[in-house]
């Protein structure tokens, strides 16, 4: 029933598609890789927010691949809360050199192709990317996703099975004895949130 359901979806989704050229993004992956991302944000609602960066980098054959990093800022019209720059350091003038949201977003898409993606609560950052994609191409992302907290709270329920299992970011970072790295941009959420995957991968 799931399985039919999703097929449906994908089906119905790959339908809406607009640009031919991007139809790579439904073809089936032969890579072997998983592509970690995150975005930066001026808020938390995708309706009404925008992105301002996006960070993302590969796993193959259990490794990160940190030479084979993406990073894109996103060129923004709405003002940036003092609330979001406290969080991630971005301000209007650092967004100079930043890129049209189109062209970011393709550059993204073609880093990615059909590969799985991986992400500390994905949902969110997955909204924001279709926020940009069913305007310009007619399709959500159709990628297989992975949400690193659910494999976290599915590893700790056997050991916690009446526990109320902390699913923050930084508890698993300690959990997993992952050092921080400090700033908080896209890009250094995207390889911590890698190395929170594979730790949660061998330990299967």
């Amino acid at each position: 029933m799931f399985s039919f359901y999703s097929h449906f979806k994908r089906k119905r989704n790959f339908a809406g598609l607009k640009d031919e050229t991007y139809k790579f993004l439904f073809e089936e992956d032969k890579s072997d890789e998983f592509v970690v991302f995150d975005t930066e944000t001026t808020g938390l609602n995708p309706k009404v927010d925008d992105i301002l960066s996006i960070g993302a980098v590969k796993i193959k054959d259990n490794k990160i691949l940190t030479s084979q990093t993406f990073e894109v800022y996103v060129k923004n019209t709405k003002e940036i809360s003092s609330k979001s720059i406290e969080i991630h350091g971005i301000r209007t003038c650092d967004l100079k050199n930043a890129k049209k949201s189109d062209e970011a977003i393709k550059e993204f898409l073609h880093f990615i192709g059909s590969r799985r993606l991986v992400g500390y609560y994905l949902e969110f950052d997955v909204s924001m990317i279709n926020k940009y994609t069913l305007p310009m191409l007619g399709i959500k992302l159709p990628n297989k996703m992975i949400e690193v907290s659910e494999l976290y709270y599915d590893a700790q329920i056997t050991t916690i099975p009446q526990g109320n299992i902390d699913l923050r970011f930084d508890t698993m970072l300690k959990k997993y004895n992952i050092p921080n790295m400090g700033i908080h941009n896209a890009v250094n959420d995207a390889v911590m949130t890698g190395m929170i995957f594979l730790k949660l991968q061998n330990a299967r």
